[in-house]
């Protein structure tokens, strides 16, 4: 089903998506696509997935979406967005069900206080070493 909701081009290489078009819409959704592809946007309910994820708690700025954006499974593929600390949510759909591109979800008890930069930078270190990313790469347990 094609989108025929709200589309404003905002400049060259941006769309809107006003926080209007729909109730519990917190913030505005904007899509970062040049003419060429807004036809391609406009062919499935993609858009709708941006306005979605706008209603949801303490998001902030903006839905947002890249040019590759495509249906997803609640968020849209391409689709970002961040949240506040304290009340927003962190949503498993924004990571992906599929391939994940290269992002994971973790999920501890740790909270920032008890961090220093020190175990910080050692845990981003061990995170970039187990999670496989680029082209090719490939993890430690086969899947098939």
């Amino acid at each position: 089903m094609a989108w025929n909701g709200p589309l404003e081009r905002l400049d060259e290489n941006r769309l809107r998506i006003p926080k209007e078009h729909r109730p519990g819409m917190r913030v505005d959704g904007i899509i970062y696509a040049d003419a060429a592809l807004e036809p391609g946007i406009k062919a499935d309910q993609a858009p709708e997935q941006v306005a979605n994820v706008a209603t949801l708690p303490g998001i902030v700025g903006s839905s947002l979406a890249m040019p590759d954006i495509h249906w997803g499974y609640g968020f849209p593929i391409g689709g970002v967005a961040a949240f506040d600390t304290r009340d927003g949510v962190i949503s498993p759909g924004g990571v992906g069900y599929d391939i994940n591109c290269g992002v994971r979800l973790l999920r501890t008890n740790l909270e920032r206080r008890e961090l220093d930069d020190g175990i910080i930078g050692r845990l981003v270190a061990a995170m970039y070493e187990g999670v496989p990313s680029g082209v090719g790469s490939k993890g430690r347990i086969r899947i098939n």
